[in-house]
């Protein structure tokens, strides 16, 4: 992977960033554009809230799956759809 130059760019690594899937340069990399970019601290902080409430609201209750499939569709993951069910 070449090295990103832009918040554009970095945009596709955000979920390894959080899973702790980027490499260690990158990871570096991303952190030392955050500490100079607020815009990108926002995003990967709302990413991180996203994904937490996420992982709460499966471990204490199974989403509706209309909800779960809607909540695919906003973060562009429906890929995810048939992978994870989710039924009570």
């Amino acid at each position: 992977m070449s090295e990103p130059e832009t918040c554009c760019e970095w945009l596709g690594s955000l979920s390894e960033y959080i899973d702790g899937d980027l490499s260690v340069q990158l990871c570096a990399e991303l952190e030392a554009h955050m500490r100079g970019c607020e815009r990108c601290r926002v995003v990967v902080d709302t990413l991180r809230k996203t994904v937490s409430l996420y992982q709460q609201l499966c471990a204490e209750d199974a989403l509706p799956e209309d909800v779960h499939e809607r909540l695919l569709v906003s973060l562009k993951l429906e890929d995810f759809k048939h992978d994870h069910p989710v039924t009570k």
